[in-house]
């Protein structure tokens, strides 16, 4: 088992930043692929940022390009998500995810960015944006 813990969510306005991390335990953590999503009332839970096992392949969502970076340490079994430029748009649930094996580092992108491949997940932490 996998177990996932975010922190860091708040209230910040519009240009600001935030630092979102997870904390995860399970004796195989470092090996899953993990990925941040999103998700608003009433809709699909939106792919954010994910990293493969390694650390060495990282994808992005259209909406997290150029603004967010993804960073993990398997020593601490830590995964972040720096968030800068912060606009309305941002504010949702923010979650952290633990794939049951690792697609994005096997080059899987489709399967890596979809929340169904995502075994293991956090209670969410809260991210609002003020204009």
């Amino acid at each position: 088992q996998v177990q996932l813990v975010e922190s860091g969510g708040g209230l910040v306005q519009a240009g600001g930043s935030l630092r979102l991390s997870c904390a995860a335990s399970g004796r195989t953590a470092s090996r899953h692929g993990m990925a941040w999503f999103r998700q608003t009332t009433g809709l699909e839970r939106e792919f954010v940022a994910g990293i493969s096992g390694s650390g060495e392949r990282i994808h992005y969502g259209d909406s997290a390009k150029g603004r967010f970076t993804i960073s993990r340490d398997n020593a601490k079994n830590t995964v972040n998500l720096q968030m800068n430029n912060l606009q309305p748009a941002d504010t949702a649930v923010y979650y952290c995810a633990a794939d049951s094996r690792d697609s994005l580092g096997s080059g899987w992108l489709v399967a890596g960015t979809t929340p169904r491949t995502y075994a293991y997940w956090g209670q969410g932490t809260q991210v609002t944006v003020s204009s």
